[in-house]
């Protein structure tokens, strides 16, 4: 079977970078401009994998992205941390003096925003996605505006790099993660899982369930908290734990049915982290 990955944003984006980095170059791309479009394109059959950003070392859980893996039962099969570089792009034969205004993401400005203050006469506009604006500026020929986007954008679009490396925190990384409908099979080389848990408003219930995990060599490497749906003040956490022995992981599985109120794997999969 083809298969046709879905990404967030369009071809020359990060989510597509990462769709390239797992799957080659020659892969059949689904663009959507939401989250929401691609968890649907994934439901319908359109596209049989999704690419999806998680986290970022900046702005933190992409909090609306978990409750939509656990929603429609989606599951993590791979994942990959993606430095995150932002160049400022347009048509050819232009310097920065005659750029009249940028479009990007919002992310994007923000990141860059020390950059520009030292070019004032430049406008920010807030717009759908980094590369699909690289795209319009090529197809629709619109000089004296830039993008802020990937350089593979660059590339793809025929666009010349202007300015390089614009984003104020250097070390800036994304957490992607590869989803889809279909349960995986599970080889045993795997090192990392993603779990959800409810628990009930018992005091220590929380601290009981992390020392499991720890008497159980998990080493936990993210918990967040959501909300559950019309249930104030009740609470569901996701955790990322990384492990050695998969038997260990088989272990805390077992005590962890037992002591969560709702228990879910929503991946079991290779850790990204090199």
């Amino acid at each position: 079977m083809k298969k046709i990955i879905a990404i967030q944003g369009a071809e020359g984006s990060n989510h597509h970078k990462v769709a390239r980095n797992f799957y080659g170059n020659s892969i059949q791309l689904k663009e959507c401009m939401s989250f929401d479009e691609l968890v649907d394109s994934l439901l319908n059959k359109s596209a049989n994998l999704g690419v999806m950003a998680l986290e970022n070392t900046i702005a933190g859980s992409i909090i609306p992205n978990y409750a939509l893996i656990d929603k429609y039962n989606l599951h993590i099969t791979d994942e990959e941390y993606l430095n995150i570089h932002h160049h400022l792009m347009a048509l050819k034969g232009q310097a920065i003096e005659d750029i009249k205004e940028v479009w990007s993401h919002p992310m994007a400005l923000l990141q860059c925003k020390e950059f520009f203050k030292k070019h004032p006469h430049i406008k920010l506009v807030e717009d759908v996605d980094t590369a699909e604006v690289a795209k319009r500026i090529s197809k629709e020929n619109l000089q004296g505006i830039a993008a802020i986007a990937p350089k593979i954008a660059a590339e793809i679009f025929d666009l010349e790099v202007i300015e390089d490396e614009l984003q104020t925190i250097k070390d800036n990384a994304t957490r992607f993660v590869i989803i889809q409908t279909e349960k995986p099979k599970i080889n045993e080389e795997v090192n990392k899982a993603s779990l959800k848990f409810q628990l009930d408003h018992k005091r220590g219930s929380l601290a009981a369930i992390l020392n499991v995990l720890s008497d159980c060599k998990m080493n936990l490497t993210k918990i967040q908290s959501l909300p559950v749906i019309e249930t104030p003040w009740k609470y569901s956490f996701f955790v990322d734990v990384t492990f050695e022995a998969y038997k260990d992981y088989e272990k805390v599985k077992a005590i962890m049915e037992i002591m969560a109120e709702e228990f879910k794997i929503l991946g079991t999969y290779k850790n990204g982290r090199k």
